[in-house]
C-alpha cells in the first residue's frame, strides 16, 4: 500500500470526505446480529443491548434519534429467540458452568447471571436443575468444588507456599468471603491440609 501524497494528508481532509453511514435498516440490524451472534454466545438482553449500542452509534452519526428504532430492534430480537439462535436458558446453563469451572460462588454466580440479562426465573431455573443433577448427598460439594477452584486459581489457602499461608490467612478468608462463599466454608478451604484438597 502506497504511502498517501501530502495532498490527500492535508488537515481535515479525511474526514471532509468520509460519508455518513448508511441508514438503520432492518437488513443492518440483521447483519449485526448474526456477525455477533456467530462470535459469541449472548443472553436476549445481551444481544438487546449490543444492538442498541450500534443502533446509537449510527443515528449519533447520521443525525437522526435513536429510540426512533427501538422497535425495530425489537423485532430483531425477537426473530434472534424464534430462530433459537438465543436462548436465555440455554445461555444460563453453559455460563453457569463455566462460572463453576472458575470457581464462582451461588451468589456469585447469580449476580453475573443477571448481569448478562438474564431473568431472575431463568437463573433460578438454572440453580434448581445444576442442584438435581446431582444426587443429593453431592449438593454441598457444588459450593466446595467451586471454593477449592477459586482458592487454586488465586492461589489462596493451600496454593500459597507453606511458609506464607498462615501470614496471609485473613487476606485469604477475606478473598473467599468476597467471592460469595459462606466464613465457614472458607475457612475449611484455606485451612485444609494440601492433601485434602486433591
Amino acid at each position: 500500500m502506497k504511502p498517501p501524497n501530502v495532498a490527500e494528508s492535508g488537515p481535515g481532509t479525511r474526514n471532509a470526505e468520509r460519508r455518513p453511514p448508511g441508514p438503520v435498516s432492518a437488513a443492518w440490524l440483521q447483519r449485526v446480529a448474526l456477525y455477533y451472534l456467530e462470535r459469541y454466545s449472548a443472553s436476549t438482553e445481551m444481544l438487546r443491548r449490543t444492538l442498541a449500542r450500534r443502533v446509537d452509534k449510527r443515528a449519533r452519526l447520521r443525525g437522526e434519534d435513536p429510540s426512533a428504532f427501538a422497535e425495530m430492534i425489537a423485532a430483531t430480537v425477537a426473530r434472534a429467540v424464534s430462530a433459537g439462535l438465543v436462548d436465555d436458558a440455554r445461555f444460563a446453563d453453559t455460563r453457569l458452568a463455566t462460572l463453576r469451572r472458575r470457581g464462582t460462588s451461588t451468589r456469585g454466580a447469580a449476580a453475573k447471571l443477571a448481569a448478562k440479562g438474564v431473568p431472575r426465573d431463568v437463573v433460578e431455573a438454572t440453580m434448581r436443575a445444576e442442584r438435581e443433577a446431582i444426587p443429593k448427598s453431592e449438593a454441598a460439594d457444588i459450593e466446595l468444588q467451586a471454593a477449592r477452584a477459586y482458592a487454586k486459581r488465586r492461589r489462596l489457602g493451600t496454593h500459597r507456599r507453606p511458609d506464607t499461608r498462615a501470614l496471609h490467612r485473613d487476606r485469604d478468608l477475606g478473598a473467599l468471603a468476597r467471592a460469595g462463599f459462606s466464613y465457614d466454608l472458607a475457612r475449611r478451604v484455606v485451612d485444609a491440609e494440601s492433601d485434602e484438597v486433591e
